[in-house]
């Protein structure tokens, strides 16, 4: 969903770069994975390949963030690992480097992840990354490629958590029932991928206001920060964002949908000229309507780390 307020542009360094390790323990995959040789032991079926690695994605970025462990990055990251970040540049040895200054300057912190989603080749992390007790960190996606069954590619995007927001809502709760951060069953997937992918092309790409009465339901939950609670939010705050820029551009990148969970990371572009801002909208649906929002939205920089550009 687009913004309504820019992102704070001027984010302590050590803090944005450390966006890029967005994950911690999370209870239903965080178990270390059976196969230790760090590759995919294939023929067990979908549903445990994506678990593998969700789980692989969890260790590596556990050991790395909060003990420096670097060992877990080479057994499981590629050494031509390939980063989005742009205040990183490629490369496995940037990421065990990286780890261990930020858990030497911050020993205490913390990544609280709440949602992990899988589909194909990719991993998606949502988490509320808190350097310093006490304080409201920031939100953080992360986007992982795997190949060969180790880490091949990085994305993100983060955001800092403000104090107030104006549904009500933080921007890591569940709200809509059931009540959990658990992606729904996997056979929701295909369907709800591709109802989530028509109703943001209608609404986000072609601007068709309408799309929200026939892709959103009665009970919607807003976590954008800027944006009113309710289907009528969605509505004043889109229709007043699409006034304000009408020659708004939004692209969409990629698609990765696990259950009830559909996420998409896109490059949307206020008016032709700006460098824009990296967005990733994660979806609830529920009984074929989207019924919870949450987004993580960054600016794109003028200069970066790599040439590989955020998205």
């Amino acid at each position: 969903m687009p913004p309504t307020t820019p992102v704070r542009k001027a984010l302590v360094a050590v803090m944005a770069a450390s966006a890029l390790l967005g994950a911690a323990a999370v209870p239903a995959v965080a178990s270390a994975p059976a196969a230790a040789t760090g590759h995919v032991a294939f023929g067990y079926g979908d549903s445990a390949r994506l678990g593998y690695q969700k789980s692989v994605t969890v260790r590596v970025l556990k050991g790395v963030f909060e003990q420096g462990d670097t060992e877990v990055v080479d057994r499981y990251v590629r050494p031509d690992y390939i980063q989005h970040n742009p205040l990183a540049p490629d490369g496995a040895e940037t990421l065990k480097n990286l780890g261990v200054a930020i858990h030497q300057q911050f020993p205490d912190a913390e990544y609280d992840v709440k949602r992990v989603i899988s589909e194909g080749d990719l991993v998606l992390v949502h988490s509320n990354v808190v350097m310093t007790p006490g304080t409201r960190g920031m939100a953080v996606v992360d986007i992982f490629r795997f190949q060969g069954g180790r880490i091949a590619e990085h994305w993100d995007v983060g955001q800092e958590v403000p104090a107030t927001t104006a549904n009500g809502n933080d921007m890591f709760s569940t709200e809509s029932w059931p009540r959990t951060t658990q992606p729904g069953p996997g056979w929701l997937t295909a369907y709800n991928k591709r109802l989530v992918t028509k109703a943001f092309d209608q609404l986000l790409v072609q601007k068709d206001l309408s799309a929200v009465d026939r892709y959103w339901g009665p009970e919607y939950h807003q976590h954008n920060p800027a944006i009113a609670d309710g289907v009528e939010g969605v509505k004043a705050g889109l229709g007043g964002y699409f006034a304000a820029f009408p020659q708004l551009k939004v692209t969409p990148k990629r698609v990765i949908a696990e259950g009830d969970l559909v996420a998409v990371h896109s490059h949307y572009v206020n008016a032709p000229g700006e460098r824009g801002q990296a967005i990733v909208d994660l979806f609830r649906v529920r009984g074929g309507k989207i019924v919870e929002h949450w987004d993580v939205i960054q600016d794109v920089p003028a200069t970066s780390a790599n040439d590989n550009g955020m998205f």
